[in-house]
Parts: structure tokens; C-alpha cells; sequence
């Protein structure tokens, strides 16, 4: 798989800001992507040295239309975990 295949988007909320102060960073990631492919995948992408991995299976929510119900896709997010001194100037603005 390509990199920018398995990493499809930043997550950015007020968790994951206060993970940056620890040099943690929050990725929406393609659900078949396992820990290594992750890890390969920000190191090619952002230039950094990833020191861990930690992934968790997101389950959809449950939406309503009127009396119709469905549910939005699941999905995996990834927390990444950067060596010291590194740190990917893509949220520094945000």
C-alpha cells in the first residue's frame, strides 16, 4: 500500500492538541493498516522518527432522519508517538 493510502487525515480536537505537548499525534488511518505499516508510513511522509504506535478501533455512530436510522462507518485511529526532537510542522499552525 501507498503511504498516503494508509494515512488518510489528521485528527485534530482538543485531546489530541493536548497530546502534542507530548509529542503525540493523531492520525484517522485505513482499517486494514496494521502498527508497523502506520509507522513506515509517517516516517516516509513527515520525515520523523516514530518511537510507538498505539491504534483502537473507532465504532460509527448511530444516525437518525426522521424514523430512518442508519450508522456512519467504522473506523481506526492511530496515536503516534514521535522520539524527542522531532515533531511534524503540518499541526504546528493549527
Amino acid at each position: 500500500m501507498d503511504p498516503r493510502d494508509i494515512i488518510k487525515k489528521p485528527i485534530v480536537t482538543e485531546k489530541s492538541t493536548r497530546l502534542m505537548e507530548m509529542n503525540k499525534y493523531c492520525f484517522a488511518v485505513d482499517r486494514r493498516a496494521n502498527k508497523v505499516q502506520i509507522k513506515e508510513a509517517i516516517e516516509s511522509i513527515f520525515n520523523v522518527r516514530v518511537l510507538d504506535v498505539n491504534t483502537m478501533q473507532m465504532l460509527g455512530k448511530m444516525k437518525r432522519m426522521g424514523r430512518h436510522e442508519g450508522r456512519r462507518p467504522n473506523w481506526k485511529k492511530a496515536i503516534v508517538t514521535l522520539e524527542p526532537g522531532s515533531r511534524i510542522e503540518f499541526f504546528e499552525g493549527v
